[in-house]
């Protein structure tokens, strides 16, 4: 009877470390690791599918596809007055596309991951997708620089109020994420408001790769 008790409270302690090591250590490892390479350096961050699975699983099309090789961070948007004098709200981030040769193979815009359902922020390194209206991103993607609580559901940079969806953030290269941000820009192609001003990378910065790690 004592051998069978003692296995039997084993067997039990063992059950109860196995769920606790589920719930805690299991969703960490979902997380989706990317490496980013650019003609600057190499950019790591985390894919949160946990929180933004819808988001994520659109990405992922695009990485697999090899529709980022070749493509371009294309637009730093700075808190300067020639910057963004079309809007009173301004923010700061990085954004980069796909390959133009892949812009006409995008596959379909998808729903909006709003930050009040995810929990995910617009801080520093958050990667967060570009859109007009509320369910129209696709391929673009941007690095957010410091904190930007304005991209976040209700608050004002959207005249909609719904924000941008977070769907990950770097852990590795932000250096190199700044010092896009830091480069030379010129007048944009547009008469989009919030775009108008010296926005425009001149040049753009290549985009070699991105890919899971």
């Amino acid at each position: 009877m004592g051998v069978w008790n003692n296995m039997r409270q084993f067997t039990s302690r063992w059950l109860r470390a196995s769920i606790v090591f589920s719930l805690l250590v299991l969703p960490a490892l979902a997380a989706v690791p990317i490496a980013i390479e650019t003609e600057f350096g190499v950019i790591e961050a985390l894919l949160d599918d946990q929180k933004a699975p819808v988001t994520v699983a659109n990405f992922l099309k695009y990485v697999d596809a090899g529709h980022y090789s070749g493509g371009r961070f294309f637009r730093t948007v700075r808190n300067s007055p020639d910057n963004q004098p079309g809007t009173k709200v301004k923010i700061e981030v990085v954004q980069a596309g796909v390959n133009p040769d892949m812009e006409k193979k995008e596959f379909a815009p998808f729903k909006l991951e709003r930050t009040k359902d995810t929990g995910l922020k617009h801080v520093d390194g958050a990667l967060s997708m570009p859109r007009t209206t509320p369910d129209s991103a696709t391929s673009g993607f941007s690095i957010v620089i410091g904190d930007q609580p304005n991209m976040d559901f209700g608050a004002l940079r959207n005249p909609d109020g719904q924000g941008f969806a977070v769907f990950g953030r770097v852990t590795s290269g932000m250096d190199i994420a700044r010092q896009i941000h830091r480069s030379p820009s010129g007048p944009n192609d547009t008469k989009e408001a919030v775009a108008v001003g010296n926005q425009k990378l001149t040049p753009p910065i290549k985009i070699l790769s991105v890919r899971r790690k």
